[in-house]
Formats: structure tokens, sequence, C-alpha cells
């Protein structure tokens, strides 16, 4: 089953830039257990533009969809067996993160 997970920020902790070491390797151990699906970070939601294309014509929004102390700031796409092993890995994902993690199965 594959996995949507959200790494979510909140801009009061801006985190440690000495973590992406240790989050490329929990990338590539994520790999070698057949995993990892994709993964990405985001962009500050500053740069986010909102559609809505469900009138007669589009509009178009600068900035989030919600306004919010936290954002997502990342994601990835696992391909677990369970939920259990999601949760596992999201565990892991968040200390090496040091984010909060949110873990949602695809339909």
């Amino acid at each position: 089953m594959r996995y949507l997970v959200s790494v979510i920020d909140d801009k009061s902790n801006p985190g440690s830039t000495d973590r992406q070491p240790a989050i490329s390797e929990f990338n590539e151990r994520l790999m070698a257990e057949g995993h990892w699906v994709f993964a990405g970070g985001l962009a500050d939601t500053g740069s986010a533009t909102v559609i809505d294309n469900r009138g007669e014509q589009p509009v178009f929004s600068d900035g989030p969809f919600v306004e919010s102390k936290e954002y997502l700031a990342g994601v990835w796409v696992w391909e677990a067996p369970d939920l259990d092993v999601a949760l596992k890995l999201a565990t892991e994902a968040s200390k090496i993160c040091d984010r909060k993690i949110e873990v949602r199965p695809f339909l």
C-alpha cells in the first residue's frame, strides 16, 4: 500500500541545517528497503498560487489555500505492507527531520 507522508513545519522552529545528511541517509535506507517512491521539499507558502475554476472564470490567488501557523514543508510517498510499518518509519522520520509527520494512505 502507498502512503503520503507529509512533513509539517511551523516556522517557529527553523530546524537545523545539519539534518540534511541524516535525512539523505534515511532516504537511502528507504530506497534499499523498497519503501521509497518519491520525496521532495516544498518552497515557502508565500510562493504558492491557488486556482479556483469552479465559477465562470478561473480565479488566481497568491499565497496558501489556508492561513495557518503550520504548513506542508515536504512530502514522501512510501510503499509499505501496512499502516504499522508506515507509522514506524514516520516515527523515525519525525525525529530525523525534527518536524511533525502526517501519514495518510492513498485510496
